[in-house]
């Protein structure tokens, strides 16, 4: 607040001695001219009353000649003073309200109000530098979760566009360049509360600046960034950036998944992005070679990993020499009938219409069907606003760097156990993977899928803790029953125990449980709350284990337990 102060003693300092002077000098006026009391004896009027005078008169309120009727002199003087004082307070008036107006003081003040609310924040937050089409979602899905955050973004448009987005919280956002440390100072980056920084703008070096300066106040802190580039992603790695997420490296290892082992690319779709429909049946073939339109960052993300898993391709590129693409790229854009026959459509398994251009795609994707309609589509969509022309085209499968980025980077936050799930993932095979897909489909059945995750402690499963405590057991199966009936199953299934550095897929129902034991579990959405009431209350843990229903209130309990006593432990 000392910089505000400092600019509107600063802006208004002429407008204040203006008034001063008027003032000062008609009250010495008033002081020094004679009047005349009711006796007819001259009269001086004293500083005071003066000052009294001219302020009621100088705001027009106008109450009368005090304390006597003026003299002539006095009032001449009296109409000097009323055109010079409305005269200065419209000066004034005018330049206060100039200030107001005026984009660096609007700034300043925006800026102490985001540093107050940042400092009232005492609960932990994470700061989100970037707030365009990637930011949004993940703020968006975040916020859902109860997730307190703070937004940096330095065009000013997405700040409005926060202040009038529907949040849960109230999330604070500053127009800022998120690459300067002073800034950074005052979203919270050096507060112990602050949980971890995200860098999502789209500007690379923003983003290593981000990262470093997060990296050096507190190398403990989970910093995740955006990389848009290979050189980017190598200066990120080499301090310490917990994850660096290449959208386009990401969706490349999707789609290989996807053509090589589609029932793990099915599971890990269906836990990942539970609204997404997989693109392909895991009995389509997707073996053979495949046409690529563009060979931007996208092109070479794909060129690499397809090198890898030997998969033949053929690009298409407008200008294949100036970009280094391999040899036999067809020159064209995909888009024209006759390049895409040069690439030999008819005998390609499927397209992947990559350019940076969402028209140039869905005209690729359009074309290819009319020669073959069999072939398997793959587009990439750049703005998500295009969604609804992509869905309407029937695609395969869209690759949307926005979703990609902010799924990610969410499932890291709110369910880090889903990453070592499907790291545990890699090492099974085809087969385990399809029996795992038929038995979640079998609970979840057609609707969305969740995954949520827990660690046995006192704060996140008090009830399951002090049943432990009492020398009970409790058995991964006592957690997927439903509380008002113990009979029936939830529909949810635990796809993971971690207990210490061992990491246990699709865990026996009659396993222990211990505390310190991470568990991840999928199933409907309803599932997640029964099975929170049955972790955070000792009574409902008591009837999923026993079948008594025990009471609810400390002096019921207390009764029952005087009633459950044996007479001899009573005496």
């Amino acid at each position: 607040m000392g910089h505000v102060f400092y600019l509107l003693l600063r802006r208004l300092r002429a407008p204040f001695l203006t008034i001063i002077v008027i003032y000062s000098i008609s009250t010495l006026g008033f002081v020094l001219i004679p009047g005349v009391d009711d006796q007819g004896n001259p009269w001086h009027m004293d500083f005071f009353h003066a000052f009294y005078f001219v302020s009621f008169m100088g705001s027009t309120i106008g109450f009368g000649e005090i304390p006597y009727p003026f003299t002539a002199a006095q009032r001449a003087w009296t109409m000097v003073m009323i055109y010079a004082t409305v005269i200065g307070w419209l000066y004034s008036i005018g330049k206060i309200l100039s200030l107001f107006q005026d984009p660096s003081f609007n700034r300043l003040m925006r800026r102490t109000t985001f540093a107050r609310r940042v400092r009232r924040i005492s609960d932990p937050f994470y700061l989100v530098c970037g707030f365009g089409y990637t930011g949004k979602r993940l703020v968006s899905r975040l916020d859902e979760q109860g997730i307190q955050l703070v937004v940096i973004d330095i065009d000013p448009l997405a700040i409005d566009e926060l202040e009038a987005h529907s949040l849960g919280l109230a999330v604070p956002g500053l127009c800022g360049d998120a690459a300067d440390p002073d800034t950074l100072n005052i979203a919270g980056i050096r507060r112990k509360n602050c949980m971890g920084v995200i860098a999502l703008t789209n500007d690379d070096h923003t983003n290593l600046a981000v990262s470093i300066d997060s990296k050096l106040v507190n190398p403990d802190r989970l910093v995740i960034s955006r990389s848009q580039s290979a050189a980017n992603t190598a200066n990120l790695a080499s301090f310490g950036t917990d994850y660096i997420i290449d959208p386009f490296e990401t969706f490349a290892q999707h789609l290989v998944k996807s053509i090589r082992e589609p029932y793990k690319h099915n599971v890990s779709d269906l836990v990942i992005n539970p609204h997404h429909k997989v693109w392909a049946s895991p009995y389509q073939d997707t073996s053979g070679r495949w046409i690529v339109c563009g060979y931007g960052r996208f092109g070479r993300a794909l060129d690499k990993i397809f090198r890898r898993h030997e998969i033949p391709t053929t690009f298409i590129e407008i200008d294949p020499t100036l970009r280094g693409a391999p040899e036999g790229t067809v020159l064209g854009m995909g888009t024209e009938e006759e390049t895409l026959r040069q690439a030999k459509i008819e005998s390609a398994t499927g397209i992947v219409a990559g350019t940076p251009d969402d028209a140039d795609n869905l005209s690729i994707i359009l074309t290819a069907r009319q020669i073959r309609p069999d072939i398997i589509t793959v587009a990439r969509q750049n703005l998500s606003s295009n969604k609804p022309m992509f869905r309407a085209a029937a695609v395969n499968l869209i690759m949307e760097p926005v979703r990609i980025i902010a799924d990610e980077i969410f499932i890291r936050i709110n369910t880090p156990l889903l990453m070592d799930f499907l790291e545990c993932l890699q090492a099974r095979d085809e087969q385990w993977a399809r029996e795992l897909l038929i038995q979640v489909g079998e609970v979840v059945e057609d609707q969305p899928l969740d995954a949520w995750s827990f660690e046995v402690d006192a704060v996140q499963c008090p009830a399951i803790v002090d049943c432990l405590g009492r020398g009970k057991a409790v058995m991964l199966d006592h957690l997927c029953r439903d509380p008002r009936n113990r009979e029936n199953p939830l529909p949810a299934v635990v796809l993971l125990l971690k207990r210490g550095s061992t990491r246990t897929l699709l865990p026996d129902p009659h396993t222990e449980i211990l505390a310190g034991d991470e568990i991840l579990v999928c199933g409907k959405h309803r599932a997640e709350g029964s099975m929170k009431w049955i972790t955070g209350n000792y009574n409902v843990l008591r009837y999923i284990r026993t079948g008594v229903e025990a009471p609810g209130g400390l002096v019921w309990q207390w009764l029952s337990a005087k009633r459950e006593k044996p007479p001899a432990a009573r005496q």
